[in-house]
């Protein structure tokens, strides 16, 4: 028996008790209604339907009617077919936003996820398992920021690295792109598109990978004293580096990775992209403000943690930097390659001196004697000329000779040191 008619026979047999105490003067009409909780009309009219027809009277009659708010079955059934033919996978919501942007749907997420659950398409999901309490987030936007890699067949048959540099305080992705694989270079390539167009920011909060963070043994605490060149460069910014032990420490960066996991690749397959040059521009252009649109939060509390930045070449800082002695023919070694150092008017020769070789994310190079910049050279090893150095310059980032250098840790003070 379903519940409609054991409700029904529960009304019935109220029905009929008040209605014998009625005919024997026990209550009046307004009283046995007001009992059997409806108005006096409608008990006056179920009396007159009992009178005439019995219990079958009583029976409410829309029971096995048609909702006149039902959906149309052919909707439903093109709601359906269209997740099967070509959305077969996707989550219900990245579908439902989908349905509703490009395809016209109208109804609501609970009634897409029902139907589609109950049609077979979509699986129910498994019971959640206990509670845990969820890590507040930053007030301010720029207070610390989370950089990760995730490996994964982004598009098929090609196993990519995602670099994702995100702020704890809303979750927007200030950026993201990929690589063959994730390390150094990434890890700047990153920082530097952040600080140029947000600025400086407080702390960044990474795993313990090699290349932020050197440990003894794998799953032992990190060694703050050795930096990495990423630790270095952020050490040099004035920014705090933040290891995390476990992946349930990084939950809002691992979240927004099965999120980016599950929607980015069906979206690069709906775009026809395989090469990952076209899709590095996609994200930039198409799926990143998508996201940040769908997805970011506001922060707690107005204003900005960011401080802008104001100094000298971010690139050579956000670079390896490794200190090379010079030969007796005026080179350096790097790498396998050897970097001539040209004449230069300041001194006769840097024999036997130290020098700081600067390896970019580009794969350029260039040598310096303490600030000043001795020359530049191409990924070969080549000698760049001075012209071509000075484009180069101009193109990693703009700078000018007239501009005050600012110490980096004293920035966040306010504190300028001029150029001597």
């Amino acid at each position: 028996m379903t519940r409609a008619n054991v409700l029904q026979e529960v009304r019935r047999m109220r029905f009929e008790e008040l209605y014998a105490r009625r005919q024997r003067r026990e209550l009046t009409m307004a009283e046995a209604a007001e009992i059997l909780g409806v108005t006096e009309l409608t008990f006056r009219r179920w009396s007159t339907r009992y009178e005439t027809e019995g219990t079958a009277g009583l029976e409410d009659r829309r029971l096995g009617q048609a909702s006149a708010r039902a959906v149309p079955v052919d909707e439903t059934l093109a709601m359906v077919t269209l997740y099967e033919t070509r959305y077969t996978g996707w989550t219900v919501k990245h579908f439902h936003e989908r349905w509703q942007a490009e395809h016209g749907g109208t109804r609501s997420y609970t009634w897409t996820k029902n139907r589609l659950q109950a049609a077979g398409p979509v699986a129910r999901a498994p019971r959640r398992g206990a509670h845990r309490k969820k890590r507040l987030r930053k007030p301010l936007p720029g207070m610390m920021l989370h950089q990760d890699g995730s490996r994964h067949e982004w598009v098929p048959s090609c196993q990519w690295d995602l670099i994702v540099t995100m702020d704890d305080a809303t979750s927007e992705l200030y950026s993201a792109f990929f690589v063959d694989e994730e390390g150094t270079m990434s890890s700047f390539q990153g920082l530097q598109a952040v600080i140029e167009a947000q600025g400086l920011f407080s702390s960044l909060y990474t795993d313990r990978g090699s290349h932020y963070w050197h440990t003894e043994k794998a799953g032992d605490k990190v060694d703050k004293h050795r930096l990495t060149q990423v630790h270095r460069a952020l050490r040099q910014l004035g920014i705090t580096l933040i290891p995390a032990y476990s992946p349930e420490a990084r939950g809002r960066s691992e979240r927004v990775f099965r999120t980016l996991q599950d929607r980015l690749p069906k979206e690069l397959a709906l775009a026809g992209i395989t090469t990952m040059a076209t899709a590095n521009q996609y994200l930039v252009e198409q799926f990143l403000p998508a996201y940040n649109r769908r997805f970011a939060v506001a922060a707690t509390e107005a204003g900005t943690a960011f401080v802008p930045w104001i100094g000298s070449n971010l690139t050579d800082l956000l670079c390896v930097q490794e200190e090379r002695i010079v030969a007796n023919d005026n080179t350096v070694r790097y790498q396998g390659r050897s970097l001539q150092i040209p004449p230069d008017r300041h001194r006769f020769h840097y024999v036997k001196v130290t020098v700081r070789v600067h390896e970019y994310p580009d794969g350029t190079l260039a040598v310096f004697h303490g600030p000043r910049c001795l020359a530049r050279y191409d990924t070969a090893g080549q000698l760049l000329e001075p012209e071509a150095a000075s484009v180069h310059q101009k193109n990693s980032t703009v700078r000018s000779r007239d501009r005050p250098i600012v110490d980096p840790l004293a920035t966040r003070h306010g504190r300028v040191a001029a150029q001597r």
